[in-house]
């Protein structure tokens, strides 16, 4: 393959353009004798129609972004793209993770309009993610993922410019309703592009490059939110339009028309009711429960640590990076191979439990370094266990990937927004509690899933041949 900056078949060139003072603006055009006004001394070139010109910037991109992944089959390229889609979008998210509260308080915001203002993304998700799910099977999951993609840049650039508090809750609330629109497509588009082999490490990459995106977020947050408060919500969205760009150029389509499903009133419609039939709905159970002891953890980590160790925002945010890489290492490297040698429900019973220890061992720590490895044992479950029940139910989906992934989504906002409502009620009791209550809720999802999960590992097939994009 030759440069990707080569120029394009059927499109003349006369020769690399310089932009000068005093010159000509010269761009491409077709040879000399074209332009009966072009002298010796000068370069002129044909002005191209905007159609004409925008076909050229894509065709050069798709060149520009083949050069840069050359040598990956297709699938892996598709893999690569929504890999990066994926961690900008949540490096975006993470930050304003340092910067939200303070943003809102000088709007006037109280600690109820904070727990709301969080609260309303969630269960905007928990709403539309199924929605976006089911659509995708419908349309394609390209068109989706662009919407979601630019909702996000949208609703950030309406956080940079907000100057009252409803502004903050406008944009807040439609960033959970067009965002919703693309997790669940994503993985539904892993579940499309990769065969039954790959599928976990496929959904491992995701949580890999979702990992990522939330250890470097805060961070750069941090930074710039000493600048100005508003500053982290233009680049973010500023990503958030350079994804869009990206993806628009570069992404193909990975559901072709004769495997969408069809609208209409013999369409199937699998409501949330009938998901809980059967062991995909108790995968989706599990995915609550997953969430909702996720957010004990999260949401009183920091006045925890606080309580019993007396340490402050540098040793939890050293906490959360050191066991944010350890995790996305695993994601990306370990969770595949685990999934194809023992299978995803062997996996996420073995990720329950160590879950539940993890979290058991969170209450015995002593020092920074004790806190440092027994988050670490809780983290090393989760990052195991997501993985693999969207392996699960990206495997056994029926009604669509798309409808599949936005219920499992579904039940995850829910349990975003009820575990830290638990776990602020019940850390006035002790700040044990809401880790003792993680523990039993992982324990309770493991001894479920001897009862609930099961059936036959999948067979592992041939790896699938290559579409060209």
């Amino acid at each position: 393959m030759g440069h990707p900056l080569q120029p394009t078949a059927g499109v003349a060139v006369q020769e690399p353009v310089v932009l000068r003072r005093g010159r000509d603006l010269c761009g491409v055009g077709g040879d000399r004798a074209a332009h009966p006004g072009a002298g010796s001394g000068g370069r002129v070139a044909t002005v191209l129609p905007r159609r004409e010109l925008t076909r050229l910037a894509q065709r050069h991109t798709i060149r520009v972004a083949k050069y840069l992944t050359q040598g990956l089959p297709v699938k892996n390229r598709q893999v690569l793209i929504l890999f990066i889609g994926l961690f900008i979008v949540m490096v975006g998210f993470g930050i304003i993770i340092p910067i939200l509260p303070y943003f809102a308080e000088s709007m006037g915001a109280t600690s109820v309009h904070l727990g709301s203002l969080m609260a309303s993304y969630s269960l905007m998700q928990f709403i539309f993610a199924p929605i976006w799910g089911r659509y995708s099977d419908r349309v394609g999951r390209r068109p989706v993922i662009l919407l979601g993609l630019m909702g996000f840049g949208l609703t950030f650039l309406m956080f940079a410019l907000a100057s009252r508090l409803w502004m903050l809750f406008a944009a807040r609330i439609l960033g959970g309703v067009l965002t919703s629109a693309m997790l669940p497509t994503a993985m539904a588009y892993i579940g499309d592009s990769t065969s039954e082999r790959d599928r976990g490490g496929g959904m491992g990459l995701m949580g890999a490059a979702m990992g990522l995106g939330m250890i470097f977020g805060p961070a750069i947050g941090g930074y710039l939110g000493v600048l100005s408060f508003r500053a982290p919500f233009f680049m973010a969205a500023g990503l958030g339009f350079l994804t869009s760009a990206l993806a628009f150029f570069v992404l193909p389509e990975s559901l072709p028309p004769e495997r969408r499903t069809q609208r209409g009133p013999r369409a199937r419609r699998p409501s949330l009711w009938a998901a809980l039939k059967g062991n995909l709905g108790y995968v989706f159970f599990l995915s609550f429960l997953v969430a909702f002891a996720m957010g004990n953890l999260e949401s009183m980590f920091a006045l925890f640590a606080e309580a019993k160790l007396g340490f402050g925002s540098a040793e939890v945010g050293t906490v959360f990076t050191v066991v944010g890489i350890i995790g996305v290492a695993l994601q990306g490297v370990a969770v595949g191979k685990a999934v194809n040698r023992w299978g995803e429900i062997a996996v996420s019973r073995a990720a329950l439990l160590m879950t539940a220890i993890g979290y058991l061992l969170v209450t015995r720590a002593t020092n920074l370094l004790t806190l440092i490895l027994f988050v670490a044992v809780q983290n090393l479950g989760s990052a195991f266990l997501n993985p693999s029940l969207s392996s699960y139910v990206s495997k056994r989906a029926d009604a669509g990937q798309g409808t599949a992934m936005g219920l499992q989504q579904s039940f995850m906002s829910l349990g975003r927004v009820a575990g830290p409502l638990w776990g602020g009620a019940v850390f006035s009791i002790s700040y044990h509690m809401p880790y003792y209550t993680g523990a039993v809720i992982m324990l309770l999802g493991f001894l479920g899933s001897l009862v609930f999960l099961n059936g036959a590992r999948l067979p592992t097939p041939q790896p699938a041949p290559e579409r060209e994009a």
